[in-house]
């Protein structure tokens, strides 16, 4: 269990559950996901990992990074399985988390991201979130919604 005192302890967990993916560019879909927070004792730091199914449970969405807390927010980088790695800035209110891209930088052989705008709602042991993307050419659409439980 994290230190309550942690100052993103109210996210600390692994948080399981399901979510419908959509793209101007892709058919609609639907995953599962897991995704840990582990704060690391004694440095405003947690450790963010999340990975995905399909819906017949085969691996598909992968990325691992840190959540930090800073001078007036929070920041996040996470490396993608897709080549990408995004740095994005942004706050945590009691319940809210959201986070906005600063830069997305990709492999020579990634997709092109412009952007990702994330979105995450907490109440009591449910995290709900939105995540929208410009990318291949599209503006900043909405790709993806989840709801998570904390086990």
């Amino acid at each position: 269990m994290a230190d309550p005192d942690h100052p993103l302890a109210a996210l600390a967990g692994t948080w399981r559950g399901g979510g419908v993916g959509e793209y101007p560019t892709i058919d609609t879909f639907d995953y599962t996901e897991e995704l840990v927070i582990a704060p690391v004792p004694g440095r405003p730091i947690a450790h963010w990992r999340a990975t995905t199914r399909d819906a017949e449970g085969a691996p598909r969405h992968a990325e691992s990074g840190f959540l930090r807390a800073v001078t007036g927010g929070v920041e996040l980088v996470v490396a993608h399985v897709f080549g990408v790695v995004e740095t994005a800035a942004g706050t945590l209110a009691a319940d809210h988390l959201t986070l906005d891209s600063l830069a997305v930088v990709g492999t020579v052989t990634a997709k092109p991201i412009e952007s990702v705008s994330r979105r995450y709602e907490l109440d009591g042991d449910v995290l709900r979130y939105t995540i929208a993307m410009a990318a291949v050419g599209q503006p900043l659409t909405h790709h993806l919604r989840a709801e998570l439980h904390r086990t």
